[in-house]
């Protein structure tokens, strides 16, 4: 089944496509100025409590471009989706639909989230305290609303 793009659609994948494309620009531009040891990981509270060389900063964006492409894949396969909901004749389109865009709105919140933890990490900074609640309140936000639209349109 093809599921029609919306403008919804394509604005997520615009904004992704920018974020990826931005971040590696970025690093490209300012490699020379990124300390030879870097933040390699955060604690909860958004402390450094690992130092690693800036060769390893790649890892980030590497990671998101093939979280996204696997998303993008995973978006163009409806056959595949586990809806948790009985799809019918009647309700195909509308499930499929609501289930497209909560796929493509997690896409973007990860490449989002990626790309300022690129960001901060080149910069050598500690997280803000507010970034992994505030991430995960935006994440589970996200698959919430989805699914109670789904529950709705079944």
């Amino acid at each position: 089944m093809k599921i029609k793009r919306t403008k919804f659609d394509i604005f997520i994948e615009v904004c992704c496509l920018l974020c990826l494309v931005g971040i590696l620009i970025y690093l490209f531009v300012i490699w020379e100025h990124i300390l030879e040891e870097i933040p390699g990981h955060y604690n909860a509270m958004g402390e450094i409590d690992r130092v690693t060389g800036k060769g390893s900063l790649l890892i980030l964006p590497i990671t998101t471009w093939i979280m996204y492409i696997g998303l993008t894949i995973v978006e163009r396969f409806p056959q595949v989706w586990n809806t948790g909901v009985a799809v019918t004749e009647e309700n195909k389109e509308r499930v499929y639909r609501i289930l497209k865009s909560m796929l493509g709105t997690l896409k973007l919140n990860v490449v989002v989230v990626f790309t300022y933890l690129t960001v901060n990490s080149a910069m050598a900074k500690p997280l803000p305290i507010w970034f992994l609640p505030v991430s995960l309140i935006i994440m589970f936000g996200f698959l919430i609303f989805f699914i109670i639209r789904l529950i709705k349109a079944k």
